[in-house]
């Protein structure tokens, strides 16, 4: 299937510094009517992929709307000034667009990605399952497992049925990280999968707020 993707990056008249979660606070407080953008609907938490998504790469704020969410951006993403992201605020000198009908779904081709943001793939009871695994091949296939679970838990949300088996490696290395004041487990390096994702598109848990970004880094492949 297409998916139809907005995504928008944001330059200012001096360095920016600031999160990804803060970027979406700015955004859902300053069109607050919008609710793909906030992911509540009367103060309820909308569990669904998020069809808006925030990122901060290498210090520039991007915004990677998805489907309706690409209609949502569309409709604001010129509609202010300056972002506030914490303490500061930044004036919006540059604005970069790009629309695309992109390919998703599986593949008879093996892909490979890169996390470049972390890949938060474990909840509380994952994450104890994952630390009672004292095989390091035991850990590989639950992380597999589990990167199985990401995308087709994606696909039902965008209504994409999987036709067969998604196929699965993953190379990656934890890194620890705070998430609302929580440590939590995290994960960064590669993976490949006979499934195909739009670049910058979120793969786990709170993509949203900019974790589990991939990006495809090289020519397909017959096998896994």
């Amino acid at each position: 299937m297409n998916l139809k993707t907005f995504t928008l990056t944001l330059a200012s008249n001096r360095p920016i510094e600031g999160t990804s979660a803060q970027l979406r606070g700015f955004f859902a407080t300053k069109f607050n009517e919008y609710t793909l953008l906030h992911q509540h609907n009367t103060d309820k938490l909308i569990y669904s992929y998020p069809l808006v998504q925030y990122r901060m790469i290498s210090g520039v704020p991007m915004v990677v709307g998805i489907n309706e969410g690409a209609e949502v951006l569309k409709d604001v993403y010129d509609k202010y000034d300056e972002i506030r992201l914490g303490d500061e605020s930044y004036e919006i000198v540059e604005r970069g667009i790009c629309v695309k009908n992109q390919e998703f779904g599986l593949s008879d081709k093996i892909h490979s990605y890169e996390f470049a943001t972390p890949w938060l793939a474990l909840n509380q009871e994952n994450y104890m399952k994952y630390y009672s695994l004292k095989d390091g091949g035991e850990r590989l296939e639950f992380l597999r497992k589990t990167l199985t679970g990401n995308l087709l838990s994606m696909s039902k949300s965008l209504e994409y049925m999987v036709p067969d088996k998604i196929r699965c490696d993953v190379q990656v290395n934890i890194m620890k990280r705070r998430l609302k004041d929580v440590n939590v487990m995290t994960f960064i390096g590669r993976f490949q999968t006979n499934f195909i994702i739009p670049d910058y598109l979120g793969v786990g848990k709170s993509v949203s707020r900019g974790f589990g970004a991939v990006v495809m880094k090289n020519t397909p492949e017959n096998k896994l």
